[in-house]
């Protein structure tokens, strides 16, 4: 971990490599922000248009600013990003090393199955895939009301371990605990990171929750 940017630590192979960067790199919706970002990477990123959907595309086969909400590549060289400020950047990897992913995921992905769509894309045995949750709004600070929390209900009633009253109708959500849940559901049970909360860590995250602002770190993957 740098100041610029926190390394996942997870068992992948060498040639695996991922990063998520903090406020101190600046901001990622922005060109400067985009501009020190790029000095760290072998290649320019790919970026998304995020519409918190379950899309998954190809990134070796895709024009960046595609309307989706997920990454995968199994090309040396491509680098997929997503941008966030309390939504989880979740980043995948296949133990040997042949393809990567990276899936934005706020409370409407999770709850419509983006990590399930973005497992399956990869196109690997889920049970070789490791996953590594980055920063995201923590259980404490990410508090909703009940139309969210039926959302994630209706489709998964075990989701119900992830949610604690707070007042009436309204809970907190741990969106870590949801991710994990998702991930073991779709095979995957090597799952790393989770915890870093950025609405608690102003010095080093950007939280729209926190600060009702546009600001965005973004998170990156890619093979060499």
């Amino acid at each position: 971990m740098t100041a610029d940017a926190i390394v996942p630590h997870w068992p992948v192979p060498p040639r695996v490599h991922g990063l998520v960067t903090t406020r101190v790199l600046g901001d990622m919706t922005g060109e400067a922000g985009r501009a020190r970002l790029r000095r760290l990477l072998p290649a320019d990123p790919k970026w998304l248009r995020q519409v918190h959907g379950i899309g998954v595309v190809d990134a070796a086969r895709s024009q960046a600013g595609v309307a989706a909400d997920a990454w995968f590549t199994r090309e040396p060289g491509v680098v997929c990003a997503v941008t966030a400020a309390d939504c989880m950047p979740a980043l995948l990897a296949h133990d040997g090393g042949e393809v990567v992913a990276i899936a934005h995921a706020g409370w409407r992905g999770l709850a419509a199955g983006v990590i399930e769509a973005t497992v399956g894309a990869m196109g690997v045995p889920a049970a070789r895939v490791l996953a590594w949750l980055g920063p995201a709004i923590g259980p404490d600070a990410y508090e909703i009301g009940e139309e969210v929390r039926n959302a994630f209900l209706e489709r998964d009633a075990g989701a119900a371990a992830a949610f604690q009253p707070v007042r009436p109708g309204h809970w907190h959500l741990d969106l870590f605990a949801v991710a994990c849940q998702r991930l073991a559901r779709s095979g995957v049970t090597r799952v790393f990171g989770g915890g870093l909360c950025t609405a608690a860590d102003p010095a080093r995250f950007y939280s729209y929750r926190r600060d009702g602002a546009s600001e965005r770190m973004a998170a990156v993957i890619w093979l060499s």
